[in-house]
């Protein structure tokens, strides 16, 4: 008999809530095939038989708090008297026929197969996308097809409702109670957390985005033709960033008792808005990386963390965020500072405005920037230097190239 258990995360991931259950007692399983859905507050992941047998145990339901070596489940070898058959059943008649086969379990991430679960779905009879694993789209596109829902398991360990029934008493408004996830509750305390424990002041400014989106305009395809990938904002406001960086050290540091840890190394995060909430993926390095490398990493970061397959390393460290709500429609906000860096820069909705250029009132693509600093080691003057200093950068690309 072998136990499950929670194995090491990874650095500062000290505990996990348990997820879904994909097998029940009674099941067999092959090695490496997925038992259990862990979230922690960085990543989601699917936690492994250790060697083919049958399930005798599960010590942990769904919702349950675990620590990293806590049992999960045990597993009992087959005796070779006892084989394991599997016996293919075939499909009514008028099953609907599903595109791809698998080997094994289906490949869908934690977030897709809860998805699946809220709408009734057996995530095993949605057919996969090219990639060989159900994304969300591929749900959504079962589900607007009007497939029959799955059938629910008695067997299986309870499940907790993502949304309660509303209460429906006489004289009470109708309400729906949800469980925050593991990674809500975290972004909530991180959150507060960094406002209570800097001293947090937001410095704005307004950047003309003609030349950039001059730039893009005559680029964009010969761009996409070449390397493969868009040309975006973010490779030139992360450019920016590290330029104005390099002169302003304090921006790219953090502060480690009554010690200032100046950071030679650009590790730019970038917020991605995913399901489960915001994430900040980071590129490595990134004032190494020319235009296309820097679109290439943020996109690859960004699909990973849409598809729920970021890694621990993708998500640690970081020197410096780029947040961008401007893709929602945002045109001014405040960001929050991303523990333990000091400074942040928000970029926002680009909208037409009339402005003064040589006594003349003109119409300008203009975008508010923001930056968020912690006023303990950024003087006030210093963090308006910097963001005029990314304005600056911004309006006159070529000054960002040669700066690069």
């Amino acid at each position: 008999m072998s136990k499950v258990i929670v194995p090491e995360i990874g650095e500062s991931v000290v505990e996990a809530t348990v997820g879904n259950w994909l097998k029940n007692v009674g099941d067999t399983v092959s090695a490496g095939e997925a038992l259990v859905e862990l979230e922690t507050d960085k990543v989601n992941l699917e936690i492994t038989a250790n060697e083919s047998g049958r399930v005798t145990s599960i010590d942990k339901t769904s919702g349950d708090i675990v620590a990293v070596g806590d049992v999960l489940a045990e597993i009992t070898p087959v005796s070779q008297t006892e084989p394991v058959l599997t016996v293919p059943q075939a499909p009514p008649a008028d099953a609907p026929v599903v595109a791809t086969e698998r080997a094994g379990a289906v490949r869908a991430t934690p977030d897709v197969r809860r998805l699946a679960r809220e709408h009734g779905v057996d995530v095993d009879q949605v057919p996969t996308s090219p990639k060989g694993r159900v994304t969300h789209e591929d749900v959504a596109a079962y589900v607007q097809s009007g497939r029959p829902p799955a059938p629910i398991s008695k067997s299986a360990p309870s499940v907790a409702a993502p949304f309660q029934n509303p209460i429906t008493q006489p004289g009470q408004r109708p309400q729906d109670r949800v469980r925050m996830s593991r990674r809500r509750l975290t972004i909530a305390h991180r959150l507060v957390e960094a406002q209570h424990a800097a001293a947090m002041l937001t410095t704005f400014n307004e950047v003309d985005m003609a030349a950039i989106l001059d730039v893009r305009r005559r680029r964009k395809d010969s761009f996409f033709e070449k390397h493969g990938v868009r040309l975006g904002f973010m490779s030139f406001f992360t450019k920016a960033a590290i330029a104005a960086l390099k002169t302003m050290p304090r921006l790219n540091a953090e502060i480690q008792g009554d010690e200032m840890i100046l950071k030679r190394y650009y590790d730019i995060g970038v917020a991605v808005s995913t399901e489960a909430g915001l994430v900040v993926p980071v590129v490595r390095d990134a004032d190494r990386l020319n235009f296309a490398q820097l679109e290439k990493h943020i996109a690859e970061l960004a699909q990973k963390a849409r598809d729920n397959t970021l890694s621990l390393d993708d998500l640690q460290g970081g020197t410096f965020t780029i947040t961008n709500g401007g893709v929602f429609g945002s045109l001014l906000s405040t960001p929050i500072l991303n523990a333990p860096q000091v400074a942040i820069l928000g970029m926002h909705k680009i909208e037409e405005r009339p402005i003064a250029i040589n006594g003349q009132v003109v119409v300008r693509p203009m975008m508010y920037l923001a930056l968020s600093y912690d006023h303990r080691i950024v003087d006030g003057s210093e963090a308006v230097r910097f963001l005029v200093s990314i304005k600056e950068l911004l309006e006159d690309p070529e000054a960002l190239l040669l700066e690069g």
